[in-house]
């Protein structure tokens, strides 16, 4: 059923030192899942009895991460595979390992139990799969098998419970079933409409790294869709409740792109798809008479970035590289003198020249600006010059105030 030929080579030497060294060891969650699904696995992860620091005797290239949770990441030049060990889910050791809040969030837990505990404390039942390599055997205790078998995303226990104790997994809910193709099972659906507001407590880090699992993974637009049917949306990108057609098409046209590039294999970045997606925002706190107010729109960026931070951290090195994009929106319709060629030689051009591209097919206005900055960037420099001067209205170009479409300050 699961080729180990698809499995690292490094992953599989740590489940057979592990079990050298006695310890039970298996390849857990979604490398299983996929491999079921015959879908090559990104990342591999283990599930042992060893503890962390009995792991961490054992291999000397690793380290033990986490607070919440304990795990070990162990390590070569080239990999690095995360170890968990395996987990009750209960608080009967009464220790104080497991710490909830008063909605039953689990703030800590790091109370070690056996495999069939490990099994019950895992989301969905089709992540609960334990696979060894070794033994080329599958332990399977909640019936995902079946659920793979009949394209079903099932939840382990009462998923009411389960989305109080980690909010997060009404959007890993939606992402598998776009993943992968199944339906959600109707009790996780009722879950994710009333659990779902529980997102807010979730901090803005883990809720980045949510964000881009699920809009930087070649499904954007499909998740994306499937979230805002759910009404989960405000909880991953600030928006307006009442954004015009064109803030909403805007937002699906830059998915649509972001899905082609990995489509394509070639790079993708949120800090791309953010500066997409926050665009009509800043450009509502930009609107002066019929046109946008440079001060505003300059003193608005920053306070743009800040509050959806508050809802997903940016890390800060995407901060410059999002203002830039926006800023160049203004300076790819001044095209007289020597503007277009400082505006062309600078190292943001090509990514504010592609959002120029999605903002124009967002738009039912027609614009030539996309196609004269396409037909610059491939003519000599004798043509450049002969373009500059072809534009018709000098005094309409250098304008910043007279600036893009209307539709889009609606």
């Amino acid at each position: 059923m699961i080729k180990n030929k698809k499995i690292s080579k490094f992953a599989i030497s740590i489940v057979e030192e592990l079990q050298k060294n006695k310890f039970q060891a298996y390849l857990v969650g979604g490398c299983v899942r996929d491999l079921m699904c015959g879908i090559t696995p990104k990342d591999f992860d283990i599930a042992t009895n060893a503890t962390p620091n009995e792991i961490r005797k054992i291999f000397k290239a690793s380290r033990i991460i986490g607070k919440r949770f304990k795990l070990v990441h162990i390590f070569n030049r080239s990999e690095l595979i995360e170890v968990a060990t395996f987990r009750s889910g209960t608080d009967e050791a009464k220790d104080g390992n497991l710490v909830t809040d008063h909605s039953g969030k689990i703030l800590r837990d790091n109370i070690w139990g056996t495999l069939e505990q490990d099994t019950f404390r895992r989301d969905f039942t089709i992540n609960a799969l334990y696979y060894c390599p070794i033994s080329r055997k599958i332990e399977d205790y909640n019936s995902g098998i079946n659920h793979i078998h009949k394209k079903k995303i099932v939840s382990i226990g009462d998923p009411m419970k389960r989305f109080s104790e980690d909010p997060v997994r009404s959007l890993r809910a939606i992402r598998f079933s776009n993943k992968l193709d199944f339906k959600i099972d109707k009790d996780i659906k009722n879950a994710i409409y009333k659990k779902g507001h529980l997102l807010e407590n979730i901090s803005n880090a883990r809720l980045f790294d949510e964000f881009c699992k699920i809009f930087l993974g070649g499904i954007a637009e499909k998740n994306f869709n499937k979230i805002v049917s759910f009404n989960l949306s405000r909880y991953l990108i600030l928006t307006d409740s009442n954004s015009s057609d064109f803030s909403q098409q805007l937002i699906k046209e830059a998915l649509k792109n972001t899905d082609k590039r990995v489509e394509n294999n070639q790079s993708v970045t949120p800090g791309f798809l953010i500066a997409a997606m926050l665009w009509p925002e800043l450009l509502r706190k930009s609107r002066g008479n019929k046109e946008i107010n440079l001060r505003k729109f300059f003193r608005s960026m920053d306070q743009i970035l800040r509050e959806q931070q508050k809802i997903t951290a940016i890390p800060r090195k995407f901060h410059s590289y999002i203002k830039d994009i926006w800023v160049l929106q203004l300076k790819l319709h001044s095209r007289i003198g020597k503007q277009p060629y400082k505006t062309f030689k600078h190292p943001r051009f090509r990514a504010a020249y592609d959002f120029l591209l999605i903002r124009e097919r967002a738009s039912s206005c027609y614009s030539d600006l996309g196609e004269w900055w396409t037909k610059f960037q491939r003519n000599n420099s004798a043509s450049q010059k002969q373009q500059i001067l072809n534009l018709k209205d000098v005094s309409e170009e250098n304008s910043f105030k007279k600036f893009g479409f209307q539709e889009e300050l609606i």
